[in-house]
């Protein structure tokens, strides 16, 4: 069974949010190359400042392995150029299995 990941950015100001959901455009396809597909991106109309993305590992894959891999990549240093990483306050993971039921398996 897949292994998905809601990951909540939270970022210092509304304009850096907006700026790291357009990076999000260019990660959906370099993490593709490590087998990590993103299932959403979204905003939260509440709390501007935080992104989220719901994402799934390969099978088997362990999660923060995949994800350090990726974030050592030339790929993600790619998509992050020009982003000043103090705009992060903070990311937040939680790791989600599909009920049996549910349409993500």
């Amino acid at each position: 069974m897949k292994t998905y990941e809601m990951r909540i950015y939270t970022l210092k100001s509304a304009e850096a949010a907006m700026a790291y959901r357009e990076i999000w455009i260019k990660h959906i396809e370099s993490l593709k190359a490590f087998g990590i597909v993103t299932h959403g991106v979204f905003t939260m109309a509440s709390d501007p400042v935080k992104v989220v993305a719901l994402v799934n590992y390969p099978d088997g894959a362990d999660p923060k392995a995949a994800s350090d891999r990726y974030m050592a990549s030339e790929l993600f240093k790619a998509d992050m150029a020009g982003f000043d990483f103090a705009w992060f306050s903070s990311v937040e993971t939680t790791l989600l299995t599909p009920a049996t039921f549910s349409p993500l398996q």
